[in-house]
């Protein structure tokens, strides 16, 4: 089995705030309505005032303002699909598996469509809240030894704050450029170590670049 992370890995961008502008554009008033909201939260959690965990699920609110999700889900993925990694497409095997802290609302379906299996975060689009914990760093490994997921060949990732998945795999893979190129994981010298730290401590690279 072989796993991957998404956002930045499989896919050039961070689909979250892909779909959060792509309904924006549809959908005029969520620019007053969210967007100063979601400046706001990424200022807190830039200024270590408000911890991952929480960013990404008051970010993630803004799922629960789209009436017309359904709709806007299948034309974003009938628009992006085209952006999927070639790299990735030439090796894909039925038993891949994608997981990932974005919501599953949002991943799920280009992972059936890919048809490949799926993790990725609980969130509730109703109430705005996580159904489990956000599926990011250690919660991926974590999750991997509770449900006794079969040995992982290869995994594949665009950040560091995977290292503890990536310690799970009998080889690791850093992914850089947009999803582009794929290099080994690197070694966990001092340097390294207090990289993934940080990354871990204060979250996630955020991909701004979109197409709408």
């Amino acid at each position: 089995m072989n796993v991957y992370d998404f956002d930045g890995t499989i896919f050039p961008s961070d689909c979250s705030i892909g779909f959060c502008i792509w309904c924006m554009n549809r959908h005029p008033k969520l620019w007053l309505k969210f967007f100063p909201k979601a400046i706001g939260i990424l200022a807190l959690n830039k200024m270590g005032k408000m911890p991952e965990y929480l960013k990404q699920r008051k970010f993630f609110g803004y799922l629960t303002l789209i009436d017309d999700f359904d709709v806007q889900i299948t034309r974003y993925w009938d628009k992006n699909e085209k952006r999927i990694a070639s790299w990735y497409l030439a090796q894909k095997r039925p038993d891949d598996l994608i997981i990932s802290a974005s919501p599953a609302c949002i991943v799920e379906p280009i992972a059936k469509r890919l048809g490949v299996h799926c993790i990725a975060t609980e969130y509730d689009r109703e109430y705005g809240v996580y159904l489990n914990n956000l599926m990011y760093a250690k919660e991926k490994a974590k999750y991997i030894f509770d449900h006794g997921f079969p040995l992982i060949e290869n995994f594949y990732s665009d950040s560091l704050a995977d290292t503890p998945l990536a310690l799970c795999a009998e080889k690791a893979h850093l992914v850089t450029k947009n999803a582009s190129t794929v290099v080994d994981w690197p070694d966990l010298d001092k340097e390294t170590k207090d990289k993934v730290k940080k990354k871990i401590d204060t979250g996630w690279d955020i991909h701004l670049k979109e197409e709408e």
